[in-house]
């Protein structure tokens, strides 16, 4: 399965399912803002800042536990349900570097969902695939493999010139499944009949 992570929808498969994103700090800013406003007007070092201080923390938290328990909820059923799951190799810290949307991608926690897929993959036995991060995912045709020059962010569907049209971000998660599958060959596998992948001497798995 090749999954192209996005921030309207956290992960996007090849077979052209679409996960949307839970926004869990978004969603949870309003009440965060409430409580950091009364943090703000306590006097330091009394009592009531210390509870104030203490309200704000339990809130963060809560929103790091309904996020952590989406994303293994989420990894559990991608691993499950793949021999393989391919993905891209994110540099989410360069990524942060844009302001405009360093808040969405520091909620959507990218990072931490792939560090799931991976170990749960080590579990199971199965395979978790890092493609090059300067693969041209998006732009590229999964039908013919003509290359597009540009594809600005806001362009969510596009037609190739060979009249295929394309969901951005599934045709993406199309390629990222693709280039796994020539990476895992690569490393000895190769691929069965039905799709899927094998190595000598054990049973297929598909990617």
């Amino acid at each position: 399965m090749g999954i192209d992570a996005g921030l309207t929808d956290i992960a996007i498969t090849s077979n052209g399912l679409k996960t949307s994103n839970p926004r869990f700090l978004k969603n949870a800013q309003r009440n965060l803002k409430r409580k950091q406003k009364v943090l703000s007007r306590c006097k330091k070092g009394s009592k009531g800042r210390a509870k104030a201080r203490l309200l704000v923390a339990k809130a963060h938290e809560r929103v790091a536990f309904a996020r952590n328990d989406f994303q293994h909820k989420l990894s559990r059923q991608l691993v499950d349900e793949n021999q393989a799951v391919v993905v891209e190799t994110l540099k989410v810290k360069n990524m942060l570097k844009n302001h405009c949307l360093a808040r969405s991608i520091a909620d959507a926690g990218w990072h931490s969902f792939v560090i799931k897929l991976d170990y749960k993959a080590k579990q199971a036995g199965k395979h978790l695939v890092k493609i090059d991060q300067w693969f041209a995912s998006s732009k590229t045709c999964s039908c013919c493999d003509r290359k597009q020059e540009e594809m600005p962010l806001n362009v969510r569907s596009w037609t190739c010139d060979c009249g295929a049209v394309h969901d951005r971000d599934i045709n993406a998660a199309i390629n990222i499944k693709r280039q796994g599958i020539l990476k895992l060959k690569a490393e000895g596998l190769s691929v069965s009949a039905d799709g899927g992948q094998r190595k000598s001497g054990t049973l297929p798995v598909a990617a």
